[in-house]
């Protein structure tokens, strides 16, 4: 019985430790809009994304999308063959592998305005440093930032009441 509260205690604090690490990113942030105003390629390269981690797209569904895009359409700004086309104005893509993502606005002339995106996202780590992506695509942006301390306070003022919680049912 006391090996079953061990090794429940264990998960219970690794699910809490690998959800609280996960940012969220409002495309675009400070101001977090999709828009024709914001150096994406600056803000991207401002930042470290991770597996787990998700950004946000938001915008006027009228005046804007996100198309999900190759790099070679990405690099000509072609909306011939989107991997996948959003519209909702609150778009939110989770970052599931390390790798690079493209996005753009599919209306015309927004992406040749600069209205597009390149993710880098590269492996965890268990340090606390960021882990070196790797390839053409590596650059030495500083760690992420959740959109709000708020966010990551939330998360693991959640996870230790969840493990307070556990471990008071195994006493």
């Amino acid at each position: 019985m006391a090996a079953m509260r061990t090794i429940l205690l264990a998960m219970s604090v690794m699910a809490i430790l690998s959800n609280a690490s996960a940012a969220i990113y409002n495309v675009g942030e400070p101001s977090g809009q999709w828009d024709l105003s914001t150096n994406y390629s600056t803000w991207a390269s401002s930042r470290n994304f991770h597996p787990g981690d998700q950004i946000i797209f938001k915008y006027s569904p009228q005046a804007h999308d996100v198309l999900e895009v190759s790099k070679a359409d990405y690099d000509s700004c072609s909306t011939a063959s989107p991997i996948a086309t959003l519209n909702s104005g609150n778009d939110v893509v989770s970052l599931t592998a390390t790798g690079t993502r493209y996005f753009l606005c599919g209306f015309p002339g927004h992406c040749a305005g600069g209205m597009k995106v390149k993710i880098d996202v590269v492996p965890s780590s268990s340090s606390s440093s960021p882990a070196p992506a790797s390839g053409p695509s590596a650059s030495n942006a500083p760690p992420p930032v959740p959109v709000s301390a708020a966010t990551s306070i939330e998360a693991t003022g959640f996870g230790l009441a969840v493990l307070l919680a556990v471990a008071g049912l195994m006493a």
